[in-house]
Formats: structure tokens, C-alpha cells, sequence
């Protein structure tokens, strides 16, 4: 009976990886159902759960080097590590954080330790801004679309709002004689992502001396930015260290939020920073222009 068991629970094993596998490997994003089950599956988790499987086999060798197959993929294309370039005084320092409703300028500006030069906030609380004018005078402070509110340094000018039907974002404004496109995608599990990346695409018209930020809700792997990553370098990619993965609550299992770089302008250094007043992380880049 003993010995009936493991066969089955071997077999069980064997489907359960194979299915994860060819969800992740193969199927990716051919349908919503498969984006969605894609989505749910990083390769963190699978990894995890291979390595849960292993506990009750009796040769367990296999789940094992499966997983540190897994791993060494996972960290190949997940962790970054790159020598940062010296900072001067005319570069921008451009953040992006998720604020998960629960937080405002103050919070950003302390979870940043410094003001930066240019900052964009998506799902952020109701901003309280003659409290926030009061306290720093000479700054400029812009409630926009859902949520979305941008600080800078210098004066601004916002170009277009458009939002879909489905409450994805995408704001276009400028500043340091940079072109700056403010994405928040819907992260609603019944729309499916290509309706909304195909809107952020069409919008994103400017490919020179641009920023693209945001939260996509898709993964950098995603099919859906590939028109994104033929025109722009990833900040993080290019001179981040550490895990690209901003989500969740400091467990790299997505990355969601993304800062690009048009090739014209120089990514000197960006860095990922954790925290627990958001499930997202934020991502600050330092630009020569």
C-alpha cells in the first residue's frame, strides 16, 4: 500500500511541475485565461512549490535539481548587479512609487530620504497641498487623473490625460527639457492586459529624451511591453542592483513598476527601495541629460 502511494504521489508530482512549467514556459500570455494563471506563477513560486513537493518523496534528487535549475534562471534574469555612475548637480533624480492609497508626498519624500527632482505618485491618498505648498513653497505639486499626483522641482507642463475605459492612465507632461509619460495600468483581473498595454503603446508617441514610469501590472517579461523595450532602456536593467522585482511587500515575485529611459538620455544609477507602508517597492533613477 506504502509502495502504491509514492508511485501516485510521484505521478501527482510529475503533473503538477510539468503543468506549472509549460504555464510559465510555454504558454505565457497566448490567452487571458493563460496571462492570468502566467501572472499568478513567478518563477519564485513555482520554485517554492517544487521544493514543498520534494518533502514527501523518497527520491527527492530531482525536485531538487529542478529547483536549483529554476533558480539559477530566476536569478539570471532578476538580479542585477552594475557599477553606479557619479551624480552631479545638473542631473535629475526622478521617483516612482505605488503608494498603495495609504500614502502622500510627506511619506515619499521621508521613504526617499531626500527630495528628488522629479516624483510621481500613482494610487496615492488625498494629498493635503496647501499643508504641502506651506511647507516647501518654491516647489510644484499636481493632483491629475486617479490618483495620480506628480512633485517637481521645477515647473512643469502637462501635455495630455487620457485615461481608457477601464481606468488605465497614461499622463504626458514635461519638465527639464525632458518628456515625462506617467503610466498606471488597471490591475482588475477581468480585463485583460493587452486591451490596456495597447492603450499605454499608442500613447507613447515621443521616443526622445523621454521617461516612461509607472506600474504596468505586467512583469518585464510580458509580451505586452515589447514596443517599450524596442525604444527605451530599463533603468533598472541598465544600473540597478539587487532584485528587479517590485512587488510584493518586499518579496521579489513581480516586477510591476518600471522606469524607462529613451537610448538618448544616460541612466547613471537606480536603485530599488523596500518598504512596508506599500506592497510595492519604490524605484528612483538618476538621468543625464
Amino acid at each position: 500500500m506504502i509502495k502504491v502511494f509514492k508511485i501516485l504521489y510521484w505521478i501527482v508530482n510529475v503533473v503538477i511541475i510539468t503543468a506549472l512549467l509549460v504555464v510559465h514556459f510555454v504558454l505565457k500570455e497566448r490567452s487571458f485565461s493563460d496571462s492570468l494563471r502566467y501572472y499568478t506563477l513567478p518563477l519564485l513560486i513555482i520554485i517554492t512549490i517544487v521544493l514543498l513537493l520534494s518533502i514527501f518523496l523518497s527520491k527527492r534528487k530531482y525536485n531538487l535539481i529542478l529547483a536549483g535549475i529554476l533558480l539559477i534562471i530566476w536569478l539570471s534574469r532578476s538580479f542585477k548587479i552594475h557599477i553606479p555612475e557619479s551624480v552631479n548637480d545638473s542631473d535629475v533624480e526622478v521617483v516612482f512609487w505605488n503608494a498603495s492609497r495609504d500614502n502622500g508626498f510627506d511619506e515619499a519624500f521621508n521613504l526617499n530620504e531626500s527630495i528628488p527632482d522629479v516624483l510621481v505618485l500613482v494610487e496615492s491618498k488625498k494629498n493635503d497641498f496647501k499643508a504641502i505648498q506651506q511647507k516647501n513653497p518654491k516647489y510644484f505639486f499636481y493632483k491629475l487623473k486617479r490618483e495620480i499626483y506628480i512633485f517637481s522641482k521645477t515647473e512643469i507642463q502637462i501635455d495630455s490625460e487620457h485615461t481608457s475605459n477601464y481606468n488605465s492612465t497614461v499622463i504626458k507632461f514635461k519638465t527639464r527639457d525632458i518628456n515625462f509619460y506617467a503610466i498606471d495600468v488597471t490591475g482588475s483581473t477581468d480585463v485583460p492586459r493587452t486591451w490596456e498595454l495597447d492603450f499605454v503603446n499608442k500613447l507613447i508617441e515621443t521616443k526622445e529624451k523621454t521617461i516612461v514610469l509607472g506600474d504596468f501590472n505586467v512583469p518585464f517579461e510580458s509580451k505586452y511591453l515589447n514596443t517599450i523595450k524596442t525604444n527605451f532602456n530599463h533603468a533598472f536593467n541598465e544600473k540597478g542592483n539587487g532584485f528587479r522585482e517590485t512587488w510584493f511587500w518586499n518579496i521579489p515575485l513581480l516586477s510591476l513598476d518600471h522606469i524607462w529611459v529613451s537610448k538618448d538620455l544616460k541612466i547613471l544609477k537606480t536603485e530599488k527601495i523596500g518598504t512596508f507602508k506599500s506592497d510595492h517597492s519604490m524605484l528612483k533613477t538618476y538621468i543625464r541629460n
